[in-house]
């Protein structure tokens, strides 16, 4: 029998007073009841109680260690509500990481709605162009974007929608260098590359009304790996370059920048949430989870629509 146990059946004979009115509280056999007490005792090489076939006493050390016993079993039971009920009221920190781009657009606005849902959830964001390992880093929730299905590793994902890319000039820019009206007219022009894991630096994969046609591209005069920083060089009349739909719909609305061959749509990717488990998940993470599957597929309706 365990220390512990033998600690909870110490503290309710001192409670009963006997050991026949504690066993038949705890619903076991006064043998247990009285073993338990002499486990303990030998363990703490001391005696607790003072037995007579009529009464117990406890000793002053038996005083003492069930003192000691109230405190330490109050912090557990503290403890273990603490867990249960972190799997039926979200409370904490939690922590989200995203790719710049996506978490700027998407996830930032969808952590304030959330959180005014549940006031209690502290949420520490983090965005990088850094694929990171959701367990070495200590991620509760990650949010990856992949051009094919993840590969198997154990972890829980699901499926949150799908964004695209577009290719994208400054009026400045086509007013002077003329627009290009199909995929091969793109050699007359500076093409400034977009480049992350999920993005070829050498090529274009345009899906138009002809299917997917191929761009090689020519030799950088300017690459980026970061969204906003193409946008940028892009409305500052640079050349045409590939912004993700979270980065171009802004520009495109304010007027910043123009669709280039809007016919055609480039590299699409499906947005996955993951994170650890689904046994006692924690319901901050089952609840924002949940909250995603919502709100996201809601903003990426209204930023396709907004590219119509």
């Amino acid at each position: 029998m365990d220390t512990l146990t033998c600690m909870r059946i110490f503290v309710r004979v001192a409670e009963e007073g006997s050991f026949t009115a504690a066993a038949r509280r705890l619903d076991v056999a006064t043998a247990v009841v009285s073993r338990a007490v002499s486990s303990l005792e030998a363990h703490l090489e001391a005696r607790l109680i003072n037995r007579s076939t009529r009464s117990l006493a406890l000793t002053d050390a038996g005083q003492r260690y069930l003192q000691r016993c109230g405190q330490i079993l109050a912090y557990i039971d503290q403890a273990e509500a603490e867990a249960a009920n972190a799997q039926a009221l979200p409370a904490g920190r939690l922590r989200i990481h995203a790719t710049t781009g996506f978490g700027q657009a998407y996830l930032a606005p969808a952590v304030m709605q959330y959180q005014t849902h549940h006031p209690t959830v502290s949420v520490e964001l983090t965005l990088s162009q850094h694929v990171p390992d959701l367990l070495d880093e200590g991620y509760d929730v990650t949010i990856q974007l992949s051009a094919t299905e993840l590969p198997d590793s154990g972890l829980v994902s699901h499926a949150l929608g799908a964004v695209h890319s577009v290719l994208c000039a400054s009026p400045e820019y086509l007013r002077e260098r003329g627009v290009p009206h199909t995929v091969s007219e793109l050699a007359d022009h500076t093409c400034l590359q977009f480049f992350t894991p999920v993005f070829p630096r050498d090529k274009w994969r345009l899906d138009g009304p002809q299917g997917v046609e191929t761009f090689e591209l020519p030799p950088a005069v300017f690459e980026v790996n970061v969204a906003e920083a193409l946008a940028g060089a892009l409305r500052a009349g640079r050349g045409i370059g590939v912004l993700p739909m979270s980065t171009a719909v802004p520009a495109l609305r304010n007027g910043s920048l123009l669709r280039v061959l809007p016919e055609y749509q480039l590299q699409e990717l499906t947005v996955y949430a993951i994170y650890a488990s689904r046994q006692y998940l924690d319901a901050k993470i089952r609840t924002f989870v949940d909250f995603l599957k919502v709100c996201i597929p809601q903003a990426l309706a209204a930023d396709e629509a907004a590219l119509t």
